[in-house]
């Protein structure tokens, strides 16, 4: 049945906002070319787009002509605000970035056990309004209630008046229209909800009701770390050419994310990719149903690389969040002599136990090295690990070094914001 003119009009413009999304500014007349709709629909949907607010004139082409030059049309980026947290085991981190990605604040700060749960879901959700308060007022007119950011930090560094400040600016020109929250731990897919874990502090459950309570108007989601970092290095990083591939994360902890004929797969309990509970050789235990010690996680994750690095006489000091291993790993490959060679050997001997053991389950074809140790280690230690595959397995795979670090998860849950502002934002109406 063909679609009712309302629906037409909509999807015509749905698809218009998608151009100018994916290619940046446009004439009417590139839209005409690009929608292959006519001249007369095209003027329609750019007048109705911009009497709603969502595309503006930006400038004009750059050739020159008789008459007046062709207006460029473009995304008014300030429609929407979204943010992005990276919940880890005692930090947070959080971008703000208006509806084209283009990012307007960032912080990140310590979220320890002092003071209890309420106090680390306080201190955690005021950040997130520090961060919104500031891109709210990069936007504000000068003189407007936003405004004042700067003069606001200046007055004093006291948490609690900043928190305040932070959340008049919120309401005033920094309201945020989606939240996308990264954290470790199952994700219910039945509800979405982050689950129940013995190994997760309590704050990181209360976090997501706390922010939708402080930010009712936003639309507030939380995915599995691992899973937003493999969509960031799909879309963005290392895995571009990739439907099907496996990310191994390889940071303060392991994990794996999944991407099968480009649909990420979560498991009938959202447990897929929980790699660190994978027995394997090596260990000198099993893994129990509350704790991956002695599965995979006990040959990478942060903690055993440090001590295998510990074996060859070799140390290392980190900079900033970053886990200790991964510079142990960039210094080994820096200088990749001696002790250092014998380590990274080592190390690939481990990872490609894991490697080996996802390819003859999944055969995904291409495995992505993530996380923090991952980038560090590089292409050199992706191929080491992939030789060592070669050999024990007789299914092809290809072994890459992560494109994005620990900075992937981050970026996943901004796309991730995006995608779900943009769907509603450009949605056609129900017929």
């Amino acid at each position: 049945m063909p679609a009712s003119p309302s629906t037409a009009r909509a999807l015509n413009d749905r698809l218009a906002l998608r151009l100018l999304q994916e290619e940046g500014p446009l004439t009417a007349a590139q839209l005409k070319q690009l929608t292959g709709l006519s001249r007369p629909t095209v003027a329609d949907l750019v007048d109705r787009l911009t009497a709603a607010g969502l595309i503006e004139v930006v400038g004009e082409a750059g050739e020159q002509r008789r008459g007046p030059n062709a207006k460029l049309y473009g995304i008014v980026a300030e429609r929407a605000h979204l943010a992005a947290l990276d919940v880890r085991m005692e930090s947070v981190a959080v971008v703000v970035s208006d509806l084209l990605g283009r990012v307007l604040a960032q912080a990140s700060t310590p979220v320890g056990g002092e003071g209890g749960t309420g106090a680390a879901v306080e201190r955690a959700v005021g950040l997130v309004e520090r961060a919104a308060g500031e891109a709210g007022a990069r936007g504000a007119p000068s003189g407007e209630p936003g405004a004042g950011w700067g003069a606001v930090e200046a007055r004093g560094t006291a948490e609690a008046r900043g928190t305040v400040e932070a959340r008049r600016a919120v309401e005033a020109w920094g309201k945020l229209h989606t939240v996308g929250i990264g954290a470790p731990g199952l994700i219910d897919p039945a509800t979405g909800d982050l689950r129940d874990s013995s190994g997760l502090p309590a704050w990181h459950r209360r976090l997501v009701a706390a922010l939708q309570e402080r930010l009712p108007e936003a639309r507030v989601t939380v995915e599995n770390e691992t899973n937003l970092a493999a969509l960031a290095e799909q879309r963005e990083g290392a895995a571009r050419d990739r439907d099907t591939f496996v990310l191994l994360w390889l940071g303060h902890g392991t994990g794996a994310a999944v991407v099968l004929d480009g649909a990420l797969r979560r498991g009938a309990s959202g447990g897929t990719g929980e790699i660190g509970f994978l027995p394997v050789p090596g260990t000198a235990t099993l893994p129990s149903a509350t704790d991956c010690e002695g599965g995979f996680h006990s040959l990478a994750g942060a903690a055993a690389i440090e001590r295998l690095a510990g074996e060859y006489g070799l140390t290392a000091r980190a900079e900033g969040a970053e886990p200790v291993a991964a510079a142990l790993v960039r210094g080994a490959v820096a200088d990749g002599a001696g002790e250092r060679a014998l380590f990274l050997d080592a190390l690939a001997d481990r990872l490609a136990v894991g490697v080996a053991s996802v390819a003859a389950v999944l055969d995904p074809g291409c495995v992505v090295l993530g996380g923090e140790v991952g980038q560090a280690g590089g292409e050199l230690l992706a191929g080491l690990v992939e030789e060592r595959v070669r050999r024990m397995s007789p299914l092809a795979t290809e072994v890459r070094a992560s494109a994005l670090g620990g900075g992937a998860v981050l970026r996943g849950a901004l796309l991730t914001a995006r995608d779900r502002a943009q769907d509603e934002l450009f949605a056609p109406p129900e017929r």
